[in-house]
């Protein structure tokens, strides 16, 4: 009787410091944190989870198989400040007028590139509206604390990320870049240096990690924005060595490239260079990650990790291939608009899900603010739709358009053109000379195989609803060249082709070989002076 008593009294202690456990809990779960991560030209395939059998990624890897995948997760842009502009405003960038990358040339100053393009390229905006409500300025607005650290380019002073809603800004400024490389000493206002040779991106981790660590007892809206793996592509001789030494046990292929309509581009993921730099991202994933662990906030913080535009194929550093994905960053195909789009909500358990619901970077607004149980703002947020239910295991029966605008050349090889997406189908329409390419999704995702011909209603259709959507919105466009030289066009083409073609493939052997060094602190990642 007695032994009955005193089990009775524990279950009633148990029972009650469960309940009391279960409130906490559930008073967390009703204002989480959010983390959001996001990286600077990381292709959709640049992930062990995604298929690289070059890169190695295990932090991310983890995180996604801990959260939700989305197949179809895309972009709002090929390049990064219009893709930026729409996860902060929540609208497509024809809407919110940044449609190229901040500092990007236009109209008749664009010959200065000696392109010898059919088109002069669209004017844009070239800040982040004030008039917008940010993601971070609706989370600050219900109590939340708001910080960013890393790459900003929305603008420079007076729209800079503390204008923007955040409280805290670590090296956010106009810049696209990392000035001064990967390794300090940097050139940054808003990050000084500390220590010679010190890694950027794990700076910037270490950064939020004591962000985190130091608001553990608060809700907060964290923006971890990554300037890798952007040019320029460095990384440690270590690294280096660890996947050359890969690409070798693999087999080097007797070539790296295979010829776009305007420019070379990469066909075999084997840089050993830029593999150093993706796995550097993610040694920094991992020290964010742990910090949420150590200070007992895993179960309580939602977690996102994407990528602003495409992986980096050709033009700039040709640092990955985006394959079986056609194109890259600055294209208008799926290797440039396709990306890692996971979302980690702890308490729903979706651990390993995947989805091939078509989402889009627009939609992580409203989809935060509802898990978070945070006023949503649909005059803002326009052009997202909440993915809970689909988070929660429920089916999200939409018929939505999506839409991509860019009324310009790319750095990288892609045209001007504007995109609709509909019910699997595909659109791309060509302001050069007005042509169209149909494709078909998902089965389709190397848009080789245009199928316009083979159904013109559907190309006729979906053409309608694009040009009169863009005129709704205001949407600028290019416009012809008045002194277009197709002969010099010509000759820019044939130098591409016998000139810089060559020139890629030695260079793309001079860095697999034993003997590379590209200078002699590594780009700085050597100190040899104190």
């Amino acid at each position: 009787m007695y032994h009955s008593k005193i089990i009775c009294i524990c279950l009633m202690v148990l029972s009650v410091f469960g309940c009391k456990k279960n409130k906490e809990t559930q008073k967390q779960i009703a204002k989480p944190n959010i983390l959001f991560i996001l990286v600077d030209d990381l292709g959709y395939h640049d992930l062990g989870i995604t298929g690289s059998t070059f890169y190695e990624t295990p932090n991310v890897d983890k995180l996604a198989n801990e959260g939700m995948m989305f197949t179809q997760g895309y972009a709002a842009s090929r390049v990064c400040s219009p893709s930026r502009a729409s996860i902060m405003t929540g609208k497509f960038t024809a809407r919110h007028g940044i449609t190229d990358w901040i500092g990007a040339k236009t109209g008749e100053a664009w010959r200065t590139r000696n392109r010898y393009d059919k088109l002069l390229p669209a004017d844009y905006v070239t800040q982040l509206p004030k008039a917008d409500i940010t993601i971070a300025e609706a989370f600050k607005n219900h109590g939340y604390k708001t910080f960013f650290a890393g790459k900003w380019h929305l603008g420079g002073e007076g729209s800079h990320p503390e204008n923007h809603g955040f409280d805290i800004n670590i090296g956010g400024i106009d810049a696209g870049s990392p000035r001064g490389g990967f390794f300090s000493p940097w050139n940054n206002p808003k990050l000084p240096n500390k220590q010679k040779g010190e890694n950027l991106t794990l700076r910037l981790a270490n950064e939020t990690a004591n962000f985190i660590s130091k608001h553990k007892d608060t809700s907060f809206f964290a923006f971890l924005s990554f300037y890798a793996v952007h040019a320029p592509i460095q990384t440690t001789e270590k690294k280096w060595r660890k996947y050359r030494d890969k690409a070798d046990s693999l087999g080097i292929a007797d070539s790296g490239y295979l010829m776009e309509r305007v420019l070379p581009i990469r066909k075999v993921q084997d840089n050993p260079i830029y593999a150093g730099l993706v796995e550097t991202m993610d040694d920094a994933v991992g020290i964010v990650l742990k910090a949420l662990k150590d200070n007992g906030l895993e179960e309580n913080t939602v977690v996102v990790f994407t990528s602003d535009n495409g992986g980096v194929a050709s033009g700039d550093h040709y640092a990955t291939s985006n394959l079986p994905l056609r194109g890259g960053k600055g294209y208008q195909w799926e290797g440039g608009i396709r990306e890692p789009y996971f979302i980690k909500v702890p308490w729903l358990k979706n651990d390993g899900a995947t989805t091939e619901f078509p989402a889009i970077n627009t939609d992580f607004y409203p989809t935060l603010l509802d898990v978070a149980n945070v006023p949503l703002h649909p005059e803002q947020h326009m052009d997202g739709v909440s993915l809970k239910p689909l988070l929660e295991g429920k089916q999200l029966e939409l018929s939505r358009p999506l839409y991509w605008h860019y009324p310009h050349y790319g750095n990288q090889g892609g045209e001007p053109a504007s995109i609709i997406q509909q019910d699997g189908w595909k659109l791309i329409h060509y302001w050069e000379d007005g042509r169209e390419e149909l494709f078909k999704l998902p089965s389709e995702e190397k848009d080789q195989q245009n199928l316009l011909s083979k159904h013109p209603e559907i190309a006729k259709s979906l053409s309608h609803n694009l040009m009169s959507w863009l005129n709704n919105v205001d949407a600028k466009y290019p416009v012809k060249d008045s002194v277009y030289d197709a002969e010099k066009a010509k000759i820019r083409y044939s130098n591409t082709v016998n000139k810089k073609w060559p020139s890629l493939e030695k260079q793309r052997l001079e860095v697999l070989s034993k003997n590379f060094q590209p200078n002699e602190n590594w780009w700085k990642s050597k100190v040899t002076v104190d």
